[in-house]
């Protein structure tokens, strides 16, 4: 809870009522500790404005069968978004924080909720937890909206031809820019003067018809002239061969291209838009990963150091005997000295063979702590420190 006061005047006497506030924090920051007031508060109040920025969930809305929507009420210093942006939202799972981005799937809104689209990925931790295990009231981690995935402000009241063209889920950020083109009302869908001089064909590709998420959105959409759909469904059709858009799409050269989709289907559109000269927007998400190896170049990221370690010797050790000053009391027998940040990359436990991964955008971003004294690189990895 907070209150509102009136400054005092320069040169007076703090008021009674700021005096009582200070003395209530001592009183309360007594009775908590060793925790600070922050710690019951993030437990009681976990959105209030000024703690870190979290979210709670207040809906799930399953979509097909291995994908739901997610309905949050952020936190008071949410910033708001533009749509087509994403966010990173971070998920305590087995007593690890995973992180991964996902596309906002709506406009502002005026109840304040934010809502994303998640489809579960094999061995996904935080989609399957999401999709499947996630309840009303579940508190969640979050990041101020990014990306720059937008429709240009020049576009909307403009005479202006647009192409999406995506698949699975990389429909989730054009249906946030489409649903805030044309909203949804109760009547059916809402056509917006400002959007009436869009011409939109949305080419979208799914594996099947009944795994295909917001296909009924995109059906209104279709049914009321806001967009002209272009289905195409993998059992059906078969995989969607980029050059037959100009086919699909007569006057494809005409039109502002936005993609979002596998990476596969994004080179392929890059290769093919480049050589038709056609402008190309693209969103894509998932990083490339790399099969963790038997050493690698470990990178110190603050000082730039690179130091090349086989897969049996300790990253403190390898790193040590390149010059690099590294935190330790492993040898005073004071445990845990050692830990760093892994940024990205992998190393491998010599204990027990356990690899630990870090991916930019989809772990911790402050960094996955591990023990140098008993890691070793399995590949090339980034250390901060």
């Amino acid at each position: 809870m907070t209150s509102a006061f009136l400054a005092p005047a320069p040169g007076a006497r703090p008021s009674w009522s700021s005096a009582l506030r200070r003395q209530v924090r001592r009183v309360a920051e007594a009775a908590v500790t060793p925790l600070e007031v922050d710690d019951v508060l993030d437990v009681f109040v976990p959105l209030r404005r000024g703690a870190p920025l979290r979210g709670r969930i207040v809906a799930v809305r399953p979509e097909t069968a291995d994908a739901a929507t997610i309905e949050i009420k952020p936190g008071a210093d949410w910033a708001g978004h533009v749509p087509g942006q994403y966010l990173r939202i971070g998920i305590d799972v087995d007593g690890v924080r995973h992180w991964r981005a996902y596309s906002l799937t709506h406009g502002p809104r005026r109840d304040g909720l934010i809502s994303i689209t998640v489809k579960a990925v094999p061995d996904g931790k935080v989609s399957d937890f999401l999709v499947h295990r996630a309840t009303v009231g579940t508190t969640v981690h979050l990041e101020q909206a990014a990306g720059e995935f937008v429709l240009p402000e020049t576009v909307v009241g403009q005479p202006t031809k647009l192409l999406f063209v995506t698949a699975g889920s990389g429909i989730t950020p054009v249906i946030g820019m489409l649903r805030n083109l044309f909203p949804a009302t109760d009547t059916g869908v809402l056509r917006l003067r400002r959007s009436d001089d869009l011409d939109i064909v949305v080419v979208h590709v799914a594996p099947t018809e009944p795994s295909s998420i917001f296909r009924d959105d995109l059906a209104a959409l279709d049914e009321a002239g806001a967009i002209r759909l272009v289905a195409r469904y993998d059992d059906t059709h078969g995989v969607l061969d980029v050059a037959d858009l100009d086919d699909l799409v007569p006057d494809l050269a005409e039109r502002r291209t936005f993609a979002c989709g596998p990476a596969g289907l994004l080179d392929a559109l890059e290769e093919h838009h480049r050589a038709a000269g056609v402008e190309l927007f693209v969103e894509q998400f998932r990083t490339a990963r790399v099969a963790p190896g038997e050493g690698g170049a470990v990178t110190f990221a603050q000082g730039g150091t690179v130091v090349e370690a086989d897969g049996a010797t300790p990253i403190l050790d390898a790193a040590e005997e390149a010059g690099v000053l590294m935190p330790s009391g492993c040898r005073m027998g004071i445990c845990m000295g050692c830990v760093l940040p892994l940024k990205e990359g992998s190393v491998r436990d010599l204990r027990n063979g356990e690899v630990t991964t870090a991916v930019p955008g989809e772990t911790d971003p402050r960094g996955v702590l591990v023990q140098t004294c008993v890691s070793a690189a399995a590949g090339a990895c980034s250390i901060d420190h």
